[in-house]
């Protein structure tokens, strides 16, 4: 028999993740699951089961797809929700950009803060009244300030000063017709958390996310791997290295670290010892100013 006693801190964060998504269940009437084939959602994936299974989720499987995805993670993603017979529903910004509400200043810039309109387009189309995403605290000071369920209004939007308390474990993600809330079951995990999760759990991974050799130039203080989307520049000198990526998302601004950590317990090993956050060290559209995941998140963005 399981006691208090000897719960381990895993054990405890996953216990309160797994109440989350079933007050998400209980409270919601139409929720969604954000996933994207990352280590996040990934983990998201198998609490839900936890939560649900033998039955199906209560809730189908989202991803709101840039055009601009590593393939491997693309596959993943597939196999993981056809392995789990789970409904996947993808929604592309290349469709946005057909219908006229996204308009890219030029035909190479990074698309990663247009996916809130694709993702708003998606709520509206299916009346979603809550995702559940893999976002956590520790990535960045805008996620930091956010609520377990983030409220958001009939636009969309976040406002950072005028969210609902949270005393305890009790949640409320109650809306009226239009709002709708993010739900966020492992905010308060750790880069180190999920990785010890998913080495406990035995969790499939895209290979990305082990030390391989790549092609790369080093740009701003940046690994930018050289792909069709982000090309070596003249004055740039290429180098093969050993690279692996702690974060996944566009190609044109997530960016690999060096790294020879090529299973999960090496990976866990050299977390230990970095000293700089997930996104800081990888997340290129993140760098433009220390506001603008916070001026994204207001837009409606993850």
């Amino acid at each position: 028999m399981t006691t208090l006693s000897n719960l381990t801190h895993l054990d405890w964060l996953e216990s309160e993740a797994i109440h989350i998504l079933r007050e998400v269940a209980g409270q919601c009437s139409n929720p969604v699951l954000l996933f994207s084939g990352g280590k996040d959602s990934l983990c998201l994936l198998r609490l839900a089961e936890k939560a649900f299974r033998p039955g199906r989720f209560p809730f189908p499987l989202l991803h709101i797809d840039t055009g601009h995805n590593y393939d491997e993670v693309i596959q993943f993603r597939d196999l993981r929700a056809k392995e789990l017979n789970e409904r996947l529903i993808v929604r592309s910004l290349e469709d946005s950009m057909k219908r006229g509400t996204i308009v890219l200043k030029t035909a190479d810039e990074p698309r990663n803060k247009h996916q809130s309109v694709t993702l708003l387009e998606a709520i509206a189309e299916f009346e979603f009244d809550c995702c559940i995403g893999g976002a956590r605290r520790d990535e960045e000071k805008a996620r930091a300030k956010e609520r377990i369920m983030s409220f958001r209004d009939e636009f969309g939007q976040w406002d950072p000063k005028n969210q609902r308390p949270e005393l305890w474990n009790l949640y409320n993600a109650r809306v009226h017709k239009g709002e709708n809330i993010r739900a966020f079951p492992i905010s308060n995990w750790t880069e180190m958390d999920v990785w010890q999760y998913i080495e406990r759990e035995k969790l499939g991974l895209p290979s990305i996310y082990f030390a391989h050799k790549r092609p790369i130039v080093r740009r701003g203080g940046a690994i930018v791997p050289i792909t069709p989307l982000t090309p070596k520049k003249d004055n740039e000198v290429a180098e093969e290295i050993m690279v692996r990526y702690r974060t996944v998302g566009d190609i044109t601004c997530t960016a690999p670290v060096e790294s020879e950590a090529d299973n999960v317990e090496k990976i866990i090993i050299e977390t230990a010892s970095t000293t700089i956050t997930e996104r800081g060290a990888t997340r290129l559209d993140d760098q433009t100013s220390d506001a603008s995941m916070e001026q994204r998140k207001k837009e409606g963005y993850f």
